[in-house]
């Protein structure tokens, strides 16, 4: 999207000073954010930030925009109200692994599910990292934390698979350490009209450090991430030597992109059936790649677009309506005396 006004990565940089660890990925994702939005032909006055509780959720404070820092799980549910009266801005709902899907799981599924116009971005780091390190519901089984010194026994959730259940129309997902894939995907996000959810892999330094290192560390990376693009092949490895196809059972099988082979790796649309989908958000680490861009991108009726219309058409058959009319008609009370 060309840009329409002259605004610069400085420009979203607030006075405010920047309080998370040495080290910490929220620090790559802000700098991201903070050079996409001047990408983004938009003004200043039109875009809101909207978190809930973690250190994910300080990042309101850091932009030079209008925001919020509401309460814990609950930013969907702010985001939703203000998409429905202002639908001319541009939110966006900073939440992590912790907030958005145990306290506040409810709200963003359901926030995916009427598709509100928001701008999903959810820290994973398999943490929760502001109250010291206990495990979440993206942690590993197994894991060692404060609160689960022998290890958890839970099976974690899959945040691109949770929004899958949710019928979402737009899901990615992106890592920290490289600023040019999230800006790409950030900007894709933006121009999704309904939820766009992002899942961002970044790494806690503190209390579980390195979480992700075997996906998308510089060294294995090129054999254990699978970049999607839309109506490309599913390649992966050194010179694209191995690919992704689907077994008749429907589960994925990892293959050799070797001439005489007679499996051929498919190619991955964006808008394909959220079955589909949902095998591309299961793919891991240590039998498969883990996928990084957008899974899907469809198209669905925004709930700000179907509440419009709606109205519109209730408005047509039945008149614009009196307010005072509305609050006199029918039985009303009358109070004669006070005594």
């Amino acid at each position: 999207m060309s840009t329409t006004t002259s605004l610069t990565k400085k420009d979203f940089v607030s006075s405010q000073d920047v309080r998370w660890c040495p080290g910490c990925g929220d620090y790559a994702v802000l700098s991201a954010v903070q050079k996409t939005l001047p990408l983004l032909g938009i003004p200043k006055s039109k875009i809101v930030f909207i978190s809930g509780i973690g250190c994910s959720s300080r990042f309101p404070y850091y932009m030079d925009t209008y925001g919020f820092h509401t309460i814990h799980g609950r930013a969907p549910a702010f985001a939703t109200g203000l998409a429905l009266a202002r639908p001319d801005l541009s939110i966006w709902v900073i939440t992590g692994d912790g907030d958005g899907l145990s306290i506040g799981g409810n709200h963003l599924i359901h926030a995916v599910r009427r598709n509100v116009n928001l701008n999903i971005l959810l820290f994973n780091n398999q943490t929760y990292g502001l109250t010291k390190g206990q495990y979440s519901p993206t942690s590993h089984a197994g894991t060692l934390s404060k609160s689960t010194p022998f290890g958890s026994v839970d099976h974690p959730f899959s945040p691109l698979s949770v929004v899958c259940g949710a019928n979402a129309g737009f899901m990615a997902r992106t890592y920290d350490k490289d600023q040019k894939h999230m800006t790409s995907i950030f900007q894709r996000a933006f121009e999704y009209q309904g939820t766009s959810f992002v899942e961002i892999y970044q790494n806690c330094v503190i209390f579980n450090d390195n979480v992700f290192e075997n996906s998308v560390g510089k060294d294995v990376r090129t054999q254990n991430l699978l970049f999607l693009e839309d109506e490309k092949p599913l390649h992966f490895g050194e010179n694209e030597a191995e690919g992704i196809t689907i077994g008749k059972d429907m589960s994925p099988v990892r293959i050799k992109n070797a001439p005489e082979s007679k499996e051929k790796a498919i190619l991955h649309s964006e808008k394909r059936e959220l079955s589909y989908s949902l095998i591309l958000s299961r793919l891991s680490q240590p039998h498969f790649p883990e996928v990084m861009g957008v899974l899907r991108s469809s198209p669905r009726p925004s709930l700000g677009a179907s509440i419009k219309e709606q109205n519109d058409q209730i408005t047509q058959k039945l008149g614009t309506g009196d307010l005072s009319t509305l609050l006199h008609s029918g039985d009303v009370w009358k109070i004669d005396s006070l005594n």
